[in-house]
């Protein structure tokens, strides 16, 4: 298939369609260390290339009464293993779940709400039939972070380093501009084909991603330039590139669009990007490593990991004040937010848990034993389940319905 990357599907894909992806993890500094399955790269003559879409299946969502999130407890239910070194789980929002393996690893794997294998994405293209010049035949990316559209349609999957013709040495979580590392790409997924369809340029060891809720932009936080790529969907082409500071990554974007909030993990900031004028602005200084960030459904409250303090804060952002802190435990890495806005959910990376609080005033609702070094967390709500991926080669289910 031209352009595409090897897929081999598991089982028929299900009934609504969607997926989720993975995190990636920090260090003990303010730079995040570098796991095995990370690295970095490109120089594009075209940083923009799409390939045609081959089918269109639109997914559907069902509404379920459930009980508020701060009233339920989590209860282990599965544990995957086969083929995963986990970096991140992301969940779509429409019954699929992606998982972005160590960098070595080179695959993207997804799972159905019901656990069930889908498939298993190759991070390799041919980017000559993306019309990228500069690196003939095959090269392999090295997938970091996720983020789906609002329909669940398309995930964009952030590479840390490129392999293969005419790429650079790999980058490095320990990094200035000044080191000269390639440039990267961000691929996006169709979630009904799985298939990578765009490879968009970015910048230098592209971390988080995220979709803006209309659709409109696709935000990467670049760990090693230093700033933030801004990715017109409609084009598939990188329109912006905004100076942040030493080793941006988590993002989040308010409901309305209008605003991103970025982690600046090295500068121990919360930055404010206005997604119109692109002017940006300091808006807490939260503690010790700031590197992942939620928002409440109200778009009112923001709640930030800090994995060199070991806290989670939570900021009012009429007042950029924060309320309220809790300790969680070492390193928390990647944090999720139950579609109702009353719980989160922490893993803590060197302590092995996952920790869950109430979103009001952070108090402890529970905490759970993982497996080895938790790193990444979602919220799959088609199922109310969080799933939880470990380095060790696992992913943890649990239910949190009741």
């Amino acid at each position: 298939m031209k352009g595409a990357i090897a897929v081999v599907a598991l089982s028929v894909a299900i009934g609504a369609g969607a997926g989720v992806l993975a995190s990636n993890d920090a260090p003990s500094t303010a730079v995040e260390t570098k796991s095995p399955d990370e690295s970095v790269q490109p120089g594009t003559s075209n940083p923009d290339a799409t390939k045609s879409p081959t089918t269109t299946t639109s997914p559907t969502t069902t509404t379920i009464a459930r009980a508020a999130s701060d009233t339920t407890s989590p209860e282990r239910i599965d544990r995957i293993t086969g083929g995963l070194s986990p970096k991140s789980v992301v969940a779509s929002g429409a019954g699929l779940v992606f998982a972005q393996n160590m960098m070595y690893t080179h695959t993207v794997s997804v799972f159905g709400a019901d656990r069930a294998a889908v498939a298993t994405i190759s991070d390799s293209v041919d980017l000559a039939e993306f019309g990228i010049d500069g690196h003939p035949g095959v090269s392999q990316g090295a997938p970091v972070e996720a983020a789906f559209t609002s329909d669940g349609r398309f995930a964009y999957v952030s590479n840390y380093s490129m392999y293969g013709e005419n790429w650079g040495p790999e980058g490095d979580d320990e990094c200035v501009p000044d080191d000269g590392y390639d440039d990267s790409f961000v691929y996006r997924i169709d979630t009904s084909t799985f298939e990578i369809d765009q490879v968009i340029g970015v910048g230098s060891v592209p971390k988080y991603v995220a979709v803006t809720p209309d659709d409109r932009l696709t935000l990467v936080t670049n760990w090693c330039t230093f700033d933030l790529s801004v990715i017109d969907n409609a084009t598939a082409k990188e329109v912006r590139r905004v100076p942040l500071g030493r080793h941006p990554r988590g993002i989040v974007v308010t409901p309305d669009s209008s605003t991103a909030y970025v982690a600046v993990m090295g500068d121990d900031v919360i930055t404010e990007v206005d997604l119109g004028s692109y002017d940006t602005e300091t808006v807490v200084w939260p503690g010790d490593g700031p590197r992942h960030i939620v928002i409440s459904p109200d778009g009112s409250t923001l709640y930030a990991t800090l994995n060199g303090a070991g806290q989670v804060v939570r900021i009012d952002l009429a007042t950029g004040e924060i309320t309220h802190t809790a300790a969680t435990g070492s390193r928390p890495r990647t944090m999720a937010i139950s579609p109702d806005g009353t719980a989160l959910y922490v893993v803590n990376y060197e302590s092995s848990t996952m920790t869950k609080l109430r979103a009001s005033d952070l108090g402890e609702l529970a905490e759970v034993e993982t497996d080895y070094r938790p790193i990444g967390i979602t919220y799959e709500p088609t199922t109310a389940t969080v799933w939880v991926a470990c380095y060790g080669g696992s992913i943890l289910v649990f239910d949190d319905a009741t």
